[in-house]
């Protein structure tokens, strides 16, 4: 057990070295991932590393849907 999280947190590492540091609903869902796996069967890390996947991508949903509203607001006022 103990191999396998050294494995997943040298993973994480490898990964957010790579990735940029935009960590917008990284944090947020991290510490709701690690609380819920830590109390669901004691994987915490588990939980922590899923629950920031799931926060980027809710937070890269609300990016489009924000920017596909400001395009739809642009073109719209362009054909007035």
């Amino acid at each position: 057990m103990k191999t396998l999280i050294a494995l997943t947190a040298a993973a994480l590492v490898l990964v957010g070295a790579s990735a940029p540091a935009n960590a917008k609903g990284c944090i947020k869902g991290a510490v709701v991932g690690g609380v819920a796996g830590h109390y669901a069967a004691h994987h915490g890390v588990l939980g922590a590393a899923a629950g920031c996947l799931y926060g980027r991508h809710r937070a890269n949903q609300q990016d489009r849907q924000q920017q596909q509203q400001r395009q739809g607001q642009v073109n719209g006022q362009e054909k007035m």
